[in-house]
């Protein structure tokens, strides 16, 4: 594959390196000093603007491929999911604050299956405006928490801050739900539900 830089290229280039970025996020976490805390935070803002320049450039330059359509979301889910990961095996998250976590995990792969079952039919899901607070409030509390360690202070934003951003999800995953829900029943001339081949 022959390594060319274009207005086609560029945001799949930016998604790619975003994915590449996260072991080596996940490394700098781990090791024991202070520096590396904030080489990982570093890395972490990197990854967050790279998330928004993809999508802002191949906006403004009306440009979409295959593979940005495929990756460019799951690049986000991918970070979210890793970092949540680390940040309560270091720690960060410990105990009850496992609760919040396991709501932003059940609700994404919910709405990640919502998304792909809607798909097929050619219905669009589209995102919500408050779902975008939610990503916006949910990575600056994963930034705090990268140094929470650091500084209490640092750890207590992140927890009000992750709290805050499993409460949207949890709201917006019900909305999310439930506009799509006359979708995913149907019924049959006697009014009883449909099971997929699936569930039976």
């Amino acid at each position: 594959m022959k390594f060319e830089l274009t207005r086609e290229t560029i945001p799949n280039y930016l998604t790619i390196s975003r994915v590449a970025l996260i072991p080596v996020l996940v490394g700098f976490l781990y090791f024991p000093f202070h520096f590396t805390s904030w080489v990982a935070l570093i890395l972490y803002a990197a990854i967050c603007i790279t998330d928004y320049l993809d999508g802002y450039l191949a906006r403004k330059w009306q440009v979409s491929s295959p593979i940005g359509t495929f990756l460019d979301p799951i690049a986000d889910k991918i970070l979210v999911a890793v970092l949540l990961i680390v940040l309560v095996d270091l720690g960060r998250l410990p105990g009850i604050w496992i609760l919040p976590v396991a709501i932003i995990f059940v609700r994404e792969f919910l709405i990640a299956g919502l998304r792909e079952h809607m798909g097929a039919k050619n219905i669009n899901v589209p995102v919500i405006f408050i779902a975008k607070w939610k990503t916006a409030i949910q990575m600056i509390a994963m930034g705090f928490l990268i140094i929470g360690h650091l500084n209490d202070m640092f750890l207590y934003i992140g927890w009000a801050g992750i709290l805050i951003a499993a409460a949207i999800t949890a709201y917006t995953g019900y909305i999310y739900m439930k506009s799509a829900w006359e979708h995913l029943v149907a019924k049959n001339d006697q009014g009883n539900t449909i099971l997929r081949d699936d569930d039976v």
